[in-house]
């Protein structure tokens, strides 16, 4: 086991937080890295309605007694789609132990949450959020880089520099996300001071992962130059896999499209077609820059193992560097 304020925190043996990721972050993907140690994320927003998210936390209960999370990715701005206080009302009456947030801030949420004991991380993309995060009273802030699948925010500052400044700034446990697939990403994130580490796009290439098989091998076979960033034009970056879809999205962004069009290659319903038939040209897809470290599809519980194992393989390594003068 390790111990970290984060272990502490949340209940469990290794301070190894999986990603949210739309689509992909189910029960058995969640339960799997829960049963490993670390802490399985289900995706609130993959689900239509409160009632599909309570059979999946359900679900997720019938996989696991370890503990798990519900991520719930809120929109900046409220609208008639918006379901944030349906997915805040699954979770705080079926008691989910963690939840993770991301997009506007959670404030308004909070005291309920803690009403009935759920812990609070809250993921941001720069230093001033990690500050305001801690302000309202999240329990823990995940912070992402320039690396990082999904949303990085639009500052292009990477994890190396994000993690330590976000430790300095703040005095609740940092969680550091973006770039992390191994042993080594997870050792660096401790040195620079983080608790913990969220890891997503190692995770996606991994036999529980429900990503069509094309993707898994397209994963191992990439190299970390193939991700690219789109949707700067809506202040809403991304960084995805490289494919004939993203490069028709910078196309389009290029000549001035409006949002509506975009959403013809970028919404998650055609994302969604795509991932689950093998179209990998056809939808955009998070993907981190780290693609380029991973060699082999196997159990998430091997994944975690070995991450765990080479990271005290290489604390013994440094630790014999240190020589008497």
């Amino acid at each position: 086991m390790m111990q970290t304020r984060i272990t502490e925190l949340l209940g469990i043996k290794y301070p190894i937080i999986q990603g949210g990721m739309q689509w992909l972050s189910r029960a058995e993907l969640a339960a799997a890295v829960s049963n490993a140690g670390g802490l399985g994320i289900i995706t609130a927003a993959t689900h239509p309605s409160k009632e599909d998210l309570v059979e999946e936390i359900r679900k997720t209960r019938a996989l696991t007694d370890k503990p798990f999370g519900v991520n719930i990715s809120m929109l900046p701005n409220v609208g008639p789609q918006d379901k944030t206080r349906q997915y805040f009302e699954a979770v705080i009456e079926e008691k989910v132990p963690v939840v993770e947030t991301s997009g506007r801030s959670p404030e308004k949420f909070i005291p309920c949450l803690k009403q009935v004991g759920i812990k609070l991380m809250h993921k941001v993309p720069a230093v001033r959020y990690a500050k305001k995060a801690e302000r309202v009273g999240a329990d823990a802030v995940i912070i992402v880089g320039f690396e990082c699948g999904g949303h990085p925010g639009m500052d292009d500052v990477t994890t190396m520099i994000l993690a330590p400044k976000t430790v300095d700034s703040v005095s609740i446990p940092v969680i550091a996300g973006g770039g992390i697939a191994d042993a080594r990403g997870f050792v660096s994130a401790l040195a620079m001071g983080a608790e913990g580490v969220m890891i997503g796009t190692r995770f996606v290439a991994t036999t529980e992962s429900l990503a069509h098989p094309k993707y898994k091998e397209w994963m191992v076979n990439a190299q970390e130059t193939d991700t690219l960033m789109i949707q700067r034009s809506i202040r809403n970056a991304a960084r995805v896999m490289k494919n004939a879809a993203a490069e028709k999205v910078l196309e389009m962004e290029a000549r001035g499209a409006s949002l509506e069009e975009l959403l013809t290659v970028i919404s998650g319903r055609v994302g969604r077609r795509a991932l689950f038939d093998g179209d990998i040209e056809g939808g955009t897809f998070a993907m981190g820059q780290c693609v380029g470290l991973i060699n082999e599809i196997k159990p998430i519980k091997e994944v975690i193992k070995d991450i765990m194992s080479e990271a005290e393989a290489i604390l013994s390594r440094l630790q014999k560097m240190w020589v008497e003068a």
